[in-house]
């Protein structure tokens, strides 16, 4: 055997053991297995107030209606209705007596909240106005009316005011959003739009009488503006 063949030989057995010796190609690693988020911890239910939690509650309440009312009533901006008439008028009928004929009239309306208001002839039936008003005709910013049937408030269905020529110009229309107040003895019933271009003398209330069955008790109307 001449040296090259021994050299070819040697090389051959060589790339052999090296082939042998080399190690495998390492595995990808697996991506780590998914983990579920913890869950989260489930809110305790509210404590129940107490008996004087609860009564405190509606002290509360009752002193945030008096301050809402005491606010409306001292406005430097709002006036009275001094002059005021209705489609009709409860005690019209001779069947709603024992109240005197007088009763109820829509002058019932016209000054400051005295417990002691206009209502409608019928209770149920069709669509009744109350018109009022003002000593002084102002830029309007706002209405108020009030309600000594708190249920009655849900009837509105309409706010004109009335311009110094007599023209009425709608500002409010539809079902009445004003939830009937449980910590008093009345509803204010209050819409404010912009300031009025022109000078407002009158206000004239809608009622649709079947949506709350029942006397409307309108016991004063505020008109507010400059």
């Amino acid at each position: 055997m001449n040296t090259f063949s021994r050299t070819a030989i040697t090389l051959s057995c060589l790339l052999v053991l090296a082939a042998c010796n080399k190690k495998p190609p390492e595995e990808a690693a697996a991506p780590p297995a998914a983990t579920e988020p913890a869950a989260a911890p489930t809110p305790a239910a509210p404590a129940e107030p107490t008996e004087e939690q609860r009564a405190a509650a509606e002290k509360q309440a009752k002193l945030d209606f008096a301050t809402m009312e005491d606010r409306f009533l001292s406005d430097p901006k709002g006036q009275w209705a001094t002059s005021a008439k209705a489609s009709s008028s409860y005690g019209e009928k001779g069947d709603q007596m024992p109240k005197a004929p007088e009763a109820s009239r829509a002058w019932k309306a016209t000054g400051k909240v005295d417990g002691d208001g206009w209502s409608q002839l019928e209770q149920d039936v069709g669509m009744d106005w109350l018109e009022l008003g003002y000593a002084k005709p102002v830029n309007a910013t706002a209405l108020r009316a009030v309600f000594t049937s708190n249920e009655a408030v849900n009837a509105i269905t309409k706010v004109e005011l009335l311009d110094e020529a007599g023209t009425a110009t709608v500002v409010w229309s539809g079902v009445s959003d004003v939830k009937p107040e449980e910590n008093g003895p009345r509803t204010w019933f209050v819409r404010e739009f912009p300031r009025t271009e022109k000078k407002v003398k009158g206000v004239k209330l809608t009622f649709a009488n079947p949506v709350a069955i029942g006397y409307k008790d309108v016991d004063a109307v505020q008109l507010v503006g400059e």
